[in-house]
């Protein structure tokens, strides 16, 4: 149990980190949002359904990535604006890195759920489902994220770090339909293994 103490422990660590003079508390709120939601989540439902270390270790990365851009706002994160200017970029692509994690989280835990919950027969099509279930995720994100900037009356070029970027939506799901190959073509293999150790009742 330790090991997931210190991972709640980074987490409210890298929470407070953010909270301390961010560039604009309405947007600190905004995009904190999310991280507490899931953790509330993952908590409430750890005794039923306890995930492998390295699916809780991925969300507590994407959630560092989360903090970091509610701190600066994501098109202002000091660092992607060097990488920018030197590599003479058109914008700040931090929120890529991001939307690439959204990708990744929700491949792991379909998986996760599929295979030791035995819950779809046939390997390649719960690898065919969980990356639907990524493209899904990404897409009602990219709504939702939307719908709540128009209700609170916010700039959607800043509010989203739009940066001017027509296509930023649609860029933003290909960054996460990429984080989800990345699981099911590269580290599937890696995942059922850590699957098996973590859990050895597990058949597939």
């Amino acid at each position: 149990m330790k090991k997931y103490y210190f991972l709640l422990l980074l987490f409210f660590l890298g929470l407070v980190w953010s909270g301390i003079n961010p560039r604009n508390y309405g947007h600190w709120i905004g995009e904190i949002a999310a991280p507490i939601v899931g953790l509330i989540f993952l908590i409430t439902t750890f005794n039923r359904f306890r995930y492998t270390i390295l699916t809780y270790s991925v969300i507590l990365i994407s959630c560092y990535l989360m903090f970091i851009g509610a701190h600066y706002t994501f098109s202002r994160v000091p660092l992607f604006d060097w990488i920018r200017d030197y590599f003479g970029q058109d914008r700040n692509n931090f929120d890529k890195i991001g939307h690439f994690f959204q990708g990744i989280i929700p491949v792991l835990i379909t998986r996760e759920i599929f295979l030791r919950r035995n819950i779809i027969k046939g390997y390649k099509l719960i690898s065919f489902i969980s990356f639907c279930i990524c493209m899904a995720t990404t897409s009602v994100y990219e709504l939702i994220e939307y719908i709540i900037c128009i209700i609170a009356g916010g700039n959607p070029q800043t509010f989203l770090g739009t940066q001017g970027d027509i296509w930023d939506s649609q860029s933003d799901m290909l960054a996460a339909a990429i984080g989800g190959v990345f699981i099911v073509l590269f580290l599937r293999k890696l995942h059922d293994r850590i699957i098996k150790k973590e859990f050895p009742d597990t058949f597939f």
